[in-house]
């Protein structure tokens, strides 16, 4: 299994491109660039990224059909693909706070997600191939002439999905270079892995590479209350926290729907910074920290170790580690600590 980095949006792209460096360094396989309203540009920020590094593959995560046309995407990654010299990859999803901002009137059904995501990976994976094109007649998207990107010199542009329900992470299998799961606990994994399987049995033509990645939040630090502060704040995002829930898997069902209930008060332990979560026990609360995240200090990081592991053995090619708070410590911990256990 080899090892993803995703760090906040807010990076400038000088230090975003130190931090490539450092993770190049410790050999660290892809680095992620959150894509977010009101931040930096997912594709922009990683110029300089691709110009400071050499092996290290880089992009944006994730981007939705529904805030930019996958024809643009396509143009953008192949763009970014070009100045890494065949390094650049894209994850697209449906959406989240991005189109919460942008007033989106649609109901998810009227979206068709899954027909979006799927429509805009056959796009830009035609585009990013360099070979020519026919039109492209979608039922949501067309490319309605043909194309040709003929300055494609270097290996194409990988396009992930980012999919962790079962509809998404089958059309993934199938269609897709890869996908992006997000907080895929060890006990959702193997249902997960099912899923994929039956995508991949779908493929037109077997896969040459296909990763499977899984976004998971690392907050070790040398200091165990800041870890469990940070790890507590950012619970709400967890993917087990957020509709459709799958808290079944952790807790009873009278938990579960106490935490249900109580959503919005971990929202505020998030938007307050205050890392409290009102309403509900400490020890659910803890409880889902070690279920959902890798927390605690030092001395934990060879459970970590064997949790990382499992998730190995489970079926991933990579394990894609959130750093928060204070990346560059963030990533010398995860550098020096835990690669030395997948290299």
């Amino acid at each position: 299994m080899d090892v993803e980095i995703i760090f906040e949006p807010d990076i400038p792209p000088e230090k975003l491109a130190d931090l490539a460096v450092m993770a190049e360094n410790y050999g660290i396989r892809a680095l992620w660039a959150s894509n977010f309203w009101a931040h930096w540009d997912g594709f922009i920020s990683l110029v300089q990224a691709a110009l400071a590094t050499d092996r290290i593959e880089l992009g944006p995560l994730a981007i939705s059909p529904f805030e930019m046309h996958p024809v643009k995407i396509a143009n953008a990654i192949i763009s970014l693909n070009e100045i890494s010299k065949g390094r650049s990859m894209v994850a697209v999803g449906g959406g989240g706070g991005i189109l919460r901002v942008m007033g989106k009137t649609l109901k998810p059904k009227e979206m068709r997600i899954v027909r979006a995501v799927r429509e805009t990976i056959e796009i830009v994976k035609g585009a990013a191939s360099g070979e020519f094109q026919k039109p492209y007649k979608g039922e949501l998207y067309e490319f309605d002439r043909p194309h040709h990107y003929k300055w494609v010199k270097h290996r194409p542009a990988r396009v992930y999905a980012c999919a962790t329900e079962p509809q998404m992470l089958r059309m993934a299998g199938r269609v897709a270079d890869g996908l992006q799961m997000s907080d895929v606990a060890l006990p959702m994994l193997d249902e997960a892995m099912e899923n994929i399987r039956t995508g991949l049995a779908r493929r037109e033509a077997p896969a040459e590479e296909f990763r499977i990645g899984n976004f998971w939040a690392w907050h070790i630090k040398e200091d165990r209350e800041a870890s469990y502060y940070e790890a507590r704040r950012e619970l709400v995002f967890r993917g087990s926290l957020l509709p459709p829930y799958s808290l079944n898997h952790f807790l009873e069902p009278a938990e579960e729907q106490l935490v249900i209930d109580n959503w919005q008060s971990f929202a505020k332990a998030f938007w307050t910074r205050s890392g409290v979560v009102d309403n509900v026990p400490e020890h659910i609360v803890q409880h889902l920290v070690d279920e959902l995240s890798c927390s605690g200090d030092y001395s934990d990081i060879d459970r970590e170790i064997e949790r990382l592991k499992k998730f190995e053995a489970g079926g991933l090619t990579d394990i894609s580690i959130r750093l928060f708070d204070d990346p560059v410590e963030g990533l010398k911990t995860f550098g020096e600590r835990v690669m030395p256990a997948f290299t």
